[in-house]
């Protein structure tokens, strides 16, 4: 297993001639600890395109200093990284190539840029030795490997400081305020390949490029479209590392992308996107073998536990434990299959075509207020229906089924209003808010139909074991109860959905 660490730094601009301030005048340092000069050769990997310096991921081999080894950093915030280490070898560790699988796909990678680095490394402590941050200054030369410029070389001075494990970033702004009236500035680059490959680059567009501003319908569209493409492709490594929610999340953004397919086809080309559908459906399914699984679990353990111990006779807590045992799938291992596979992989290249050369039809040309709100409402006027439908049946299966159906049109307006709120603006922000209060009234009697049908199973089983199924039935009649208060509670809350002043400024 690769080591993880969250790393906190701040860089800043310095020249050779740069001498670092007292610090222990910052607030909350007491000492510093000149530990000395060290010798870094770092050689930083990436496809020939660059496509994870695209996405400010850093993949490096250094020798050198007390981390030597393979290391690969994720961006979490401005000056927030996740880095993942792996022990110094000749070739890319596989647990590292598995996590940039979802970006480089076939393509080789191979060294862009080398750093040498002289480091000059100050630890900043409390009285009792307690490290708060480090501090280095570092003499740079990069040598440009591959690609555009290879063979130039770059020279610079910066400081870096980076918070201890488990520091206060407090000791940051206190630092910074001491470099700063030293006439120390915060450096323009993200981190040293950033600059690296700036600075080696040759004609070079200082001015940077600013993103297209969406103006038709299609714009909009597709902008939402490309924003699920790269929640996919951004979540793929979270996937992989089990970070928490990070199945769910990827789940969503197929769901998003395949009902923006189906809520916008007088925009796009249903001969392409259909296809890109089904194979969304595939994954969303793949992606979700557990995770409804482990959403039941959850429920039920805390119906569980919330039951007074008088109430709860039996062995009902290793019951339930191993009525979830059988019904796992060994997902983990099968989700990262599906990451590995072909089949995701191409679906990853025909997502990444259709963005770059989207299968527009005519209607995508037009305003986006007008065609934006007709989509909006037409998928409303779905969601009307089936609420309409499932209102008007009495209590029982065929309800039930009803509300599931209302539910998930009801996930489907709600992402048509999400991809036209940059253009229709508060209306639609307010749209999706009350579908979305509506989704949520219709998920949660959803997932009480589930769990009811999961008790009635659990009572079959404890009562052919001989057990009694008292507890079973005790907390089948309270999913049955919630169930019946959010039916109850639908008509306001869908009330308040249908509001017509609502739809009104949807069609303005």
């Amino acid at each position: 297993m690769a080591d993880t660490k969250r790393e906190i730094e701040r860089k800043y601009e310095a020249t050779d001639d740069t001498r670092l301030p007292d610090l222990t005048r910052a607030a909350g340092v007491d000492r510093t600890v000149h530990r000395g000069p060290t010798e870094l050769d770092a050689v930083y990997y990436d496809t020939a395109d660059l496509r994870l310096a695209a996405d400010a991921l850093t993949l490096r081999r250094r020798t050198g200093g007390a981390d030597e080894g393979w290391h690969l950093k994720f961006p979490v915030a401005t000056g927030i990284r996740d880095e993942i280490h792996e022990p110094l070898a000749d070739a890319l560790p596989r647990p590292l190539a598995a996590l940039l699988r979802s970006r480089v796909r076939h393509a080789e990678i191979a060294p862009a840029v080398r750093l040498l680095s002289a480091r000059d490394v100050h630890h900043l402590t409390t009285a009792d030795g307690t490290l708060l941050a480090e501090v280095s200054v570092d003499r740079v030369r990069a040598e440009r490997l591959a690609g555009e410029g290879a063979g130039t070389t770059a020279d610079w001075t910066e400081i870096e400081v980076e918070l201890a494990d488990g520091g206060d970033p407090a000791i940051l702004d206190a630092v910074e305020k001491r470099l700063r009236k030293a006439g120390v500035r915060p450096s323009e680059s993200s981190s040293k390949l950033a600059r690296a490959l700036a600075e080696t680059t040759p004609n070079r567009d200082e001015s940077g490029r600013e993103k297209d501003t969406p103006h038709t319908a299609g714009d909009h569209v597709l902008a939402y479209v490309r924003e699920q493409i790269r929640t996919i492709v951004d979540l793929d490594p979270a996937v992989r590392r089990d970070q928490p929610d990070s199945v769910h999340r990827m789940r969503v953004a197929t769901r998003r992308l395949r009902s923006t397919f189906k809520t916008h086809r007088k925009l796009l080309d249903r001969e392409l996107t259909d296809p890109l559908g089904a194979e969304l459906k595939w994954l969303a399914a793949e992606l979700g073998l557990d995770r409804d699984q482990e959403v039941l679990d959850e429920r039920l353990g805390t119906r569980v536990e919330a039951l007074p111990a008088t109430l709860t006779l039996g062995p009902v807590r290793g019951r339930l434990r191993a009525w979830s045992a059988a019904r796992s799938t060994g997902s983990r291992r099968r989700i990262i299959d599906v990451l590995d596979g072909n089949r995701y992989l191409d679906l990853l290249d025909a997502l990444d075509a259709l963005s770059a050369d989207p299968p527009l039809r005519p209607a995508a040309g037009r305003a986006p207020e007008k065609a934006l709100s007709r989509a909006v409402l037409k998928d409303y006027g779905r969601l009307a229906t089936r609420v309409g439908h499932a209102l008007g049946l009495p209590p029982g299966p065929e309800r039930d089924l009803a509300l599931h159906e209302a539910r998930k049109a009801a996930k489907r307006a709600r992402y048509a209003g999400e991809a036209a709120r940059p253009a229709l603006g508060k209306p639609a922000k307010r749209f999706t808010k009350r579908v979305k209060a509506v989704q949520t009234v219709l998920g949660d009697h959803q997932d009480s139909v589930v769990a009811r049908e999961a008790l009635r199973t659990l009572a079959i089983q404890s009562h052919a074991a001989g057990e009694t199924a008292f507890t079973w039935g005790l907390l089948y009649g309270r999913e049955e109860a919630a169930a019946e208060a959010r039916e109850r509670e639908l008509p306001g809350v869908w009330a308040r959905a249908a509001a017509p002043g609502l739809r009104a400024d949807l069609k303005h």
